[in-house]
């Protein structure tokens, strides 16, 4: 670690740009040293580590063994073309996923030039002088130079789970890590307090640096969703095995080919693998992420995308979410003789923000309001320098700034000015005023807060002695009422929600009568104010106040809870207790933060978003996701995302394996009652990797249905392919089969056409059917004509390809000799057309039959959700 002293400027004004430029030319970015992605060359070779190419070089070595060179080289020709599929697809995938982590960068307030500027975690050099806050990660390691009531949280260096206390004092040399209480380490953050402290080591130099030399690999994140998916892959392959085992058998004991029988089942089972399911997922995620990252929903762990779409209830709060977080002073009430200007001094000098912008908006609103008021902000510093700052007790709902009289010089005789704001309750607790006159401000409080204005009180008084405590004799100078409009797109998002079947519930730290009003003008409440409602009996009828939450509550308590809207003046352990209670009911609970408080909550909700423009550090690393504008909406729009992506992948599941299931029927029910093949093996090869990877991978980036968010949310239980969905792989492949078999036995009869020519027949119906099947995965309720398929362009580019790819393989001469194709005659394409569309002019009749009876008997609102708690 690098000594503090010798790297420059003090705590003011900081290093100036063209210095923090040169040292860190000097020192490099602070970083660690990156684990470097999976690269070209290993995704390559996992490409031919899995059971398909094992059984695709059993087919070939089987061709060259019995002298069919043909044959042989062109099943290897297949293994390399499936190789590159999924070399491409899977690349794009970790590229994708590479790129969306990079979006989120962590940010460090630094004082430079003299004026206190955001600057990216990166960009810090030793010197730097760094400006501290509760919630704060710390990406440096840091010697302290202020600090008031500072705690960190040191577990991922030290691993004590508990806060510890930091000070300024200086310490022995050999001080053990864990005891350095005037250091702050890279990767930790702060629980609480405020402070300043310079950098004094970046990058690898820094103590986690150190750690991380010993950890060089990492594991790459597996959702729950591609696990699933791998195990039902794994057991399809036994299955397989066991169908291509049995077509084998029956076609040695009918007498057939031996290499044919075994080129053949191999060929099945080949076909039968759902090797792209895992590619095809990665790439759905990847697409869905960034569709989310460009409607600013930024996904921190992929296994988020899976329980968006499941989400039931969302658990947000009012400022910043609900609200524009533009805070403007509208109202101040005074006592008598309390000048505006006073107490618009006692607001600027209780702050930590800047003209600029930079720090909480509502201290920012504080800084207009003074300067409105005619305040010089650079003489009040001046005539009142900060001494020590008391940071806000989330407890207490206060915080405080001393500050000493710069005209008595530094003398035992000077004196100092505290400046108090917060709730209007306990600084009001806090003031000598008589109770009747407390009771008056608090009614004040009241008619204020109705109003849907943030309430805050603002004191001050005079001391001799700066360790004077500062929360007993204060003077009121005021009531400020903030106004914080609702977001314009609010109201909609939150009807959204509704006809989505998701709860939405308000919970924040404000008054009573300011969350009803809000929650009204957002929709959650429904808007009937009226001079008779007014009264506590009809509040505490629509809002929880959380000094009314019993630690264990009953059946009845536990019912108004679940069934309530908005939450006031409740803390982070009541978050936490109301969260599970909703998990305990069978919720999806989606939680927004963004203080160091939330955290928890954060972890504890399946969903934990946390705000990305006024959230603090340790909130966005808690989070599953990340607000980019902390707007609601956008909450929303990321449940639909979750939903489609979820969708889409059932979509090519299904498609999937309804076209697998289509090949095994047609060449096993031909085997079983000894007639010729309508398939050969090569033939299969080839429509495996046309039919199974494009159209799938259209259908797993698609836009999705615009009518999924008026449907309640799914069970997070259940299955990616349900019974409902089994059966109709069944009768798809069966549809399909039928077509196939018919137009193969019409060809081989009545047309008399010669074998390789009824094949010819069997294998372009069995293509096209396929390529046809993709617009069956509409869902039942859509339009024919108009509907997320119809509308993907990805599919229209997929049919495309495919079309171009079977037209090469029917009319390139070497491919088709190598296929054992013939070109279809005008009779033969009558055939084929007519076949291979009967499947899917079926199965639409029968989606649309089932969407009637859906409408029939299923009532109005079906995607109001009632509670299941």
């Amino acid at each position: 670690m690098l000594a503090a002293h010798g790297l420059g400027p003090g705590p003011t004004p900081g290093l100036s740009r063209a210095e923090a430029a040169r040292r860190l030319q000097r020192w490099g970015p602070n970083q660690l040293r990156a684990i470097s992605p999976r690269s070209a060359w290993a995704i390559l070779l996992a490409q031919f580590r899995n059971l398909l190419v094992a059984l695709l070089a059993a087919a070939a070595a089987l061709s060259l063994v019995f002298g069919q060179w043909v044959e042989g080289l062109a099943v290897v020709a297949v293994l390399v073309i499936n190789a590159a599929i999924g070399f491409f697809t899977e690349l794009s995938a970790v590229r994708s996923m590479d790129a969306l982590r990079k979006l989120g960068g962590v940010r460090a307030n630094v004082r430079r030039d003299g004026e206190v500027r955001g600057v990216a975690a990166q960009e810090l050099v030793p010197g730097d002088v760094v400006v501290l806050e509760g919630g704060d990660a710390i990406t440096a390691d840091l010697r302290l130079i202020e600090a008031s009531k500072l705690q960190a949280n040191e577990s991922t260096l030290t691993g004590e789970s508990l806060p510890v206390n930091k000070r300024v004092a200086p310490l022995a040399p050999n001080t053990i890590l864990a005891e350095r209480a005037n250091m702050l380490f890279k990767g930790t953050s702060l629980t609480r307090g405020a402070g300043e402290a310079v950098v004094v080591a970046t990058g690898m130099n820094t103590e986690l640096g150190h750690i991380s030399r010993l950890v060089e690999t990492a594991e790459e994140e597996v959702t729950p969703l591609e696990k699933r998916l791998e195990r039902m892959g794994r057991a399809l392959v036994w299955l397989t095995l066991i169908i291509a085992a049995l077509v084998g058998a029956a076609g040695i004991l009918g007498g057939r080919e031996l290499l044919l029988v075994v080129q053949t089942a191999i060929a099945l089972a080949v076909a039968s693998v759902p090797e792209g399911l895992p590619i095809i997922a990665t790439i759905a995620l990847a697409r869905g992420m960034h569709r989310m990252a460009r409607r600013n929903a930024l996904i921190t762990r992929l296994s988020a995308v899976e329980t968006l779409g499941a989400t039931t209830v969302i658990c947000c709060d009012k400022t910043g979410t609900l609200t524009e977080n533009r805070m403007t002073v509208v109202a101040l009430e005074r006592p008598p003789g309390v000048e505006p200007a006073q107490a618009a001094e006692v607001g600027a000098l209780c702050n930590n923000a800047s003209l600029a912008g930079v720090g909480d908006p509502l201290e920012v609103a504080l800084l207009v309001a003074a300067v409105d008021a005619g305040v010089s902000l650079e003489a009040l510093d001046a005539a009142w320098p900060e001494h020590h700052e008391v940071a806000f007790d989330p407890e207490l709902k206060m915080m405080a700034t001393i500050h000493r009289d710069a005209g008595e010089g530094d003398d035992a005789a000077t004196s100092y000015r505290v400046a108090v704001k917060g709730a209007p309750e306990p600084v009001l607790a806090a003031c000598a005023l008589p109770e009747t006159e407390r009771e008056a401000w608090l009614a004040r409080n009241r008619d204020l807060a109705g109003r849907g204005l943030r309430v805050l009180a603002l004191a001050e008084k005079r001391c001799a002695s700066a360790d004077d405590e500062v929360y007993t004799g204060l003077s009121l100078v005021g009531l400020v009422g903030l106004a914080d409009p609702p977001r314009a797109d609010a109201a909609d998002a939150i009807a959204a929600c509704r006809e989505a079947g998701v709860r939405v519930v308000m919970i924040t730290g404000d008054q009573p009568l300011t969350a009803r009003s809000v929650a009204r003008a957002v929709g959650i409440l429904p808007d009937l104010a009226t001079d008779a409602d007014e009264g506590d009996e009809a509040l505490a009828g629509q809002v929880v106040v959380g000094a009314e939450v019993l630690g264990h509550p009953d059946e009845r308590e536990r019912r108004r809870l679940l069934d309530a809207a908005v939450f006031a003046r409740f803390s982070p352990e009541q978050k936490l207790a109301l969260i599970a209670l909703h998990q305990a009911g069978g919720e999806i609970v989606a939680m927004t933060g963004d203080g160091v408080n939330d955290a928890p909550a954060l972890k504890k909700a399946d969903i934990g978003v946390a705000m990305g423009k006024r959230g603090t550090e340790v909130a966005r690393q808690a989070a599953d996701m990340v607000l980019r504008d902390d707007a609601f909406s956008t909450i929303v729009v990321a449940i639909e995302q979750g939903r489609i992506i979820f969708e889409n992948l059932r979509k090519f599941v299904v498609y999937l394996m309804s076209c697998n299931l289509s090949e095994l029927l047609a060449v096993g029910l031909a085997t079983a009652v000894g007639a010729p093949l309508p398939l050969l093996p090569l033939q299969i090869l080839f429509l495996n990797m046309v039919t199974d990877v494009f159209p799938a991978l259209a259908l797993g980036v698609g836009e999705g249905d615009p009518t999924i968010m008026k449907a309640p949310p799914r069970d997070p239980a259940e299955a990616i392919v349900t019974t409902r969905h089994w059966r109709a792989i069944v009768l798809y492949g069966l549809a399909i089969t039928a077509a196939v078999l018919a137009a193969f036995a019409l060809a081989l009869g009545p047309l008399g056409l010669a074998e390789a020519e009824a094949v010819t027949v069997s294998f372009t119906t069995l293509a096209l059917a396929q390529l046809w099947h993709v617009f069956n995965l509409r869902a039942p309720a859509a339009s024919p004509v108009n509907n997320a398929i119809t509308r993907n362009r990805y599919v229209w580019g997929a049919l495309a390809v495919c079309l171009v790819l079977l037209a090469l393989a029917l009319y390139l001469p070497p491919l088709a000799e190598v296929l054992g194709l013939r070109p279809p005659g005008a009779t033969a394409w009558l055939l084929i057309a007519g076949a291979s569309v009967a499947p899917t002019v079926l199965i639409q009749l029968g989606l649309s039959a089932v969407a009637a009876r859906r409408r029939r008997i299923e009532p109005p609102g079906r995607g109001e959700r009632s509670n299941r708690g």
